[in-house]
């Protein structure tokens, strides 16, 4: 692949080398975190050697910190496709921002107003929601994915709309089944009916080029540890909108975009290890050939991803599809792969799913078993919460090999735990 070396790939991120009593280590718990490059973590220890200071004032310090936090708004801007810096919020996590900006929108809405939300969305852009219609005496109406096509459906939710809903919360991507959805298609049907849409693009950041002008939703957000970045969440909000909203805030704090969101001091620190992240994105495009901006570079690095991630997930359903009692709860249709992220989640009949996580992190293969705050999607396929799934998920410095010896290792262990049942 002309401009992709996974070798040169793996190398930027020193994780991915460390080992424990001389056994690899195999990091596939993508889903929940991601490894990050040197990069990141050398911006990060950078910022607090050198720009450790609060803002506002007038010395070396506060000035470099205040350029810090600058740059980290407008990298995302760029990752996004956002049209100004002043629209990109940056906070402790996704679901904190999210909270903060339920709030905040709740202060636009009365009692009888109605919010839609799916059956497919992560637990962080569920419960927010329905704490707020239990404030303030709101409808919730749930919209369902369709177990063929495992994405939600737009007849569905043009069923759902009436003149009383007031925002549609979406997932781009499932942190369980790995779906996508059309949220362009989805968003133009809820804005037709007048409704704001709130967009959680966490599971998809990772591995497809978000563009909010194109999708034409009002708020998306995403959780740069997910992307290979420190621990933060950041949300894009349109500026028709959130320029007329009042958050919840200090009273003496600024009024300014994106200032009256971004509660107290910021994660300066973390906001240097932000644009580090973005700026891995733009040199894999730039390793690809892409010589335009910062815009175009992460456009030409996730055309690479993909192209080098989609046939590993593809060798990881078929090689788990080998497995008789084995269901994979997402897409597996080769001709689908672009319908889906590179997640992976299945059960086997018999077995509890942490039984089999257990076995493989013993042999350090990282993955989860559970739930994973996919709490609506194991509930409508009937799946125990308390046991949920195994779940497998591939980042674009997974290699051939791990995926190979992932798979030996379920068809060894769940073999071995059938003859221990026998």
């Amino acid at each position: 692949m002309v401009g992709f070396s996974i070798e040169a790939v793996r190398g930027q991120f020193p994780a991915l080398s460390l080992t424990d009593k001389g056994r690899r280590r195999i990091y596939l718990d993508n889903p929940a975190g991601t490894q990050v490059p040197q990069a990141v973590a050398d911006a990060v220890s950078r910022c607090l050697l050198t720009t450790n200071a609060n803002l506002g004032g007038f010395f070396e310090t506060t000035i470099a910190a205040q350029s810090v936090v600058d740059e980290a708004h407008h990298a995302m801007a760029d990752f996004l496709g956002a049209a100004s810096p002043e629209e990109i919020i940056i906070g402790a996590n996704m679901t904190t921002l999210t909270y903060h900006m339920s709030r905040t929108l709740g202060r636009t809405l009365k009692p009888g107003d109605e919010l839609i939300l799916t059956r497919m969305d992560h637990e962080g852009n569920v419960s927010p929601w329905l704490q707020l219609a239990e404030d303030l005496g709101l409808v919730v109406r749930w919209l369902p994915f369709d177990e063929m096509s495992w994405q939600v459906e737009e007849a569905a939710l043009s069923g759902l709309l009436s003149d009383k809903t007031r925002l549609v919360a979406l997932n781009y991507a499932s942190n369980l089944t790995g779906s996508i959805n059309r949220v362009k298609a989805l968003t133009a049907i809820a804005k037709q009916a007048g409704a704001l849409v709130y967009v959680d693009a966490v599971q998809f950041a990772p591995h497809g080029l978000i563009d909010v002008q194109v999708l034409g939703c009002d708020f998306l957000i995403c959780s740069a540890y997910k992307f290979f970045g420190p621990h933060m969440g950041i949300l894009w909000g349109r500026r028709e909108i959130i320029d007329g909203l009042k958050p919840y805030k200090c009273r003496c704090s600024s009024d300014g975009l994106p200032e009256r969101f971004e509660l107290g001091t910021p994660q300066i620190e973390l906001m240097a290890g932000l644009t580090a992240a973005v700026d891995y994105f733009a040199q894999l495009g730039a390793a690809g050939g892409e010589s335009g901006s910062r815009r175009q570079k992460i456009a030409k690095a996730f055309e690479t991803c993909i192209a080098y991630e989609n046939p590993l997930a593809q060798r990881l359903i078929d090689g788990l599809s080998d497995i008789s009692g084995l269901t994979i709860h997402g897409i597996t249709d080769p001709k689908r792969l672009g319908d889906r992220v590179p997640t992976v989640s299945f059960t086997v009949d018999g077995i509890v799913p942490e039984t089999i996580v257990r076995q493989m992190n013993a042999e350090n293969i990282f993955l989860w078993s559970g739930h994973n705050y996919a709490w609506e999607i194991v509930h409508q396929l009937g799946i125990p919460a308390e046991q949920g799934v195994v779940r497998i998920g591939i980042a674009h410095y997974n290699t051939a090999a791990e995926i190979d010896e992932t798979l030996e290792s379920v068809h060894r262990i769940i073999a071995m735990l059938r003859q221990q049942r026998s």
